[in-house]
């Protein structure tokens, strides 16, 4: 699905737009003066792809970012949107291995949200979760954090989080890991490797009553200095490698 269009800018941004989801870019403006090798193999190769490229010059594209750095190239792409709970159950349908589900209770911040995301894609993860309400969107900010990621994973939107998490472990046998930093277990005693969900909570306050009560266990991460916790997407990184670790034959 997607949603609004965005303008991204910058050679490194367009060609990971290329890469990822060359089907998302509408246009690419391009500065006809700027003789740049790079510039000029990312035009060929938006050429190849059948993009539409449009002729102009730095005045303009410094307009269309307003001021901000573009080295040449601005390209304008439909922002991925997120999807119901009623695409989490044909997603899962489809899968013929264990799920590994990234769940995100109440991420405020997009740039958060955005480097979960890109996370999730490195890890394989299925698809991520979180609820509608009192929490971050997909946003233009976090859609440009996640280089790509926004588009590549499902992001599901749900109404009621904890009752999805009951849904998925009676449907799917799914067993729910929940970061907790005063959890006695820590995650390397923890078995990632069959179906999963892992879950977050948010950067202040962590995983809310009702979504705690639905984990079958929680794990901390062994903390060996003087801060007490860590940015909720590197967090979430070191659990989700953790699982590839594990789940790798």
């Amino acid at each position: 699905m997607t949603g609004q269009a965005r303008y991204i800018a910058g050679i490194h941004s367009v060609r990971a737009a290329l890469k990822h989801d060359a089907g998302q870019v509408e246009h690419i403006w391009f500065d006809v003066r700027r003789n740049d090798r790079r510039l000029g193999q990312l035009l060929s190769q938006a050429r190849k792809l059948g993009l539409d490229l449009i002729s102009s010059d730095k005045k303009e594209l410094d307009r269309l970012v307003q001021g901000g750095r573009h080295q040449g190239v601005v390209a304008r792409v439909r922002m991925a949107a997120a999807q119901s709970e009623n695409a989490l159950d044909s997603l899962l349908a489809e899968l013929e291995e264990p799920p590994l589900l990234l769940v995100l209770d109440g991420v405020q911040d997009p740039h958060n949200l955005g480097a979960c995301l890109r996370t999730a894609d490195a890890a394989g993860v299925h698809a991520v979760i979180a609820p509608r309400d009192r929490a971050v969107g997909l946003t233009p900010v976090a859609c440009k954090v996640a280089s790509g990621a926004a588009e590549s994973v499902p992001f599901i939107q749900v109404t009621n989080l904890s009752r999805t998490l009951r849904q998925l472990r009676e449907a799917c046998n799914l067993w729910v890991v929940g970061l907790a930093g005063e959890a006695p277990q820590s995650l390397y005693q923890t078995d990632l490797t069959g179906p999963l969900a892992v879950v977050m909570g948010s950067e202040e306050k962590g995983m809310r009553r009702l979504v705690r009560e639905q984990c079958d266990v929680l794990v901390s991460l062994p903390m060996l200095g003087v801060v007490e916790s860590l940015n909720v997407s590197v967090a979430a990184g070191i659990t989700l490698f953790e699982a590839v670790r594990q789940r790798k034959p």
